[in-house]
């Protein structure tokens, strides 16, 4: 991929990913196609901080319905749970949401 924030999409913030910041874990949408080592390096290069581990999950898109019947899908996604080093700094985006 080219650019890092390419890979990074969005940031998930639901209760279960902000009690997880307490412990230095973050939980991001990427790009399906982003691989483990590539997620570490673009959210070191973002945020100045040290990853110690990527867990990666693939999401299908539900089927849902479009109008009389017709059948359509979301799109599919990823999540990326990110576990930073114990000596690394926090990440700020997150500070003032806990």
């Amino acid at each position: 991929m080219a650019n890092v924030y390419d890979i990074i999409i969005r940031p998930i913030i639901t209760e279960r990913s902000m009690e997880a910041t307490g412990t230095k874990k973050y939980v991001f949408e990427v790009a399906p196609t982003a691989g483990k080592v590539e997620i570490k390096n673009a959210v070191e290069q973002i945020f100045g901080v040290k990853v110690a581990k990527v867990n990666t999950i693939n999401y299908d898109g539900k089927a849902k319905r479009l109008g009389a019947a017709r059948p359509g899908r979301r799109k599919s996604w990823k999540k990326a749970y990110v576990q930073l080093t114990q000596d690394s700094k926090t990440i700020e985006f997150f500070e003032g949401m806990v």
